[in-house]
């Protein structure tokens, strides 16, 4: 017996794909609607069996907003996220949210049907060995921290986050060497160590990602210390 189902994907080509070959396999699909963030209203409206929400980004924050929504407002619903392979903390994420079921984007069509089938039995639709990695992330998170910020923080010596502060706050190479009483080209030396190691080509980026990743929240007061590694010496009288 077919299961009366939603397929919503921000890439409308591919949820119409998707529910398409749905059809042919017998299941009765009622909308194929993009983009994602529209979901939960439609699928509130319609109250399918079983809703697939394609997801490119299951770690982004607010990613599974919809499907909390969905679940609050139609808990008999089931959702089944399709995604890439996801981070522990993502799919993890997912089933906090209500998801019944993660199915990765390269799975089978098979493998896509099996899921919508245990989700509309009240089974858990996801691979062990992601299922597995979920639990393992929740039990012991510190094991495998994801936090960007405080790693990029540990890559750089105190002078150098010092020195991101000052870029950061829109200084110069004068000001950051008058400001840090070193000279212009030691300063213009902390300043290229730190792009280098942050992965970015010019000091708007680097800002930039200070500022995206909270660093800049968890580096203190200018020339305050943090656990990062020992300031390497830098030949210089003036520094």
């Amino acid at each position: 017996m077919g299961v009366r189902l939603m397929v919503v994907d921000d890439h409308r080509l591919l949820a119409e794909a998707l529910a398409s070959a749905l059809k042919l396999r017998g299941h009765r699909v009622l909308a194929a609607a993009a983009p994602a963030a529209g979901a939960a209203e439609l699928v509130v409206q319609r109250a399918p069996e079983v809703c697939l929400i394609g997801t490119s980004t299951p770690a982004e924050p607010g990613m599974f907003d919809p499907i909390v929504k969905i679940k609050r407002e139609r808990p008999q619903v089931a959702v089944v996220v399709l995604g890439p392979v996801p981070s522990p903390r993502g799919i993890a994420a997912a089933f906090a949210a209500g998801a019944s079921g993660y199915v990765r984007h390269d799975e089978r069509i098979e493998g896509v049907e099996r899921a919508i089938m245990k989700a509309r039995s009240g089974e858990a639709a996801v691979a062990p060995s992601l299922l597995q990695g979920a639990f393992a992330e929740l039990l012991n998170p510190a094991a495998q921290p994801d936090d960007e910020g405080q790693r990029l923080l540990q890559m750089l010596t105190p002078r150098e986050v010092e020195v991101l502060v000052r870029v950061a706050d829109g200084e110069d190479t004068r000001l950051i060497a008058a400001g840090m009483g070193i000279a212009p080209s030691t300063a213009r030396t902390h300043v290229q160590r730190v792009l280098m190691k942050l992965g970015v080509g010019s000091r708007l980026e680097a800002a930039a990602l200070a500022a995206r990743t909270g660093l800049l929240d968890r580096a203190g007061p200018v020339g305050g210390a943090h656990a990062g590694p020992e300031e390497p010496s830098v030949n210089s009288g003036s520094a």
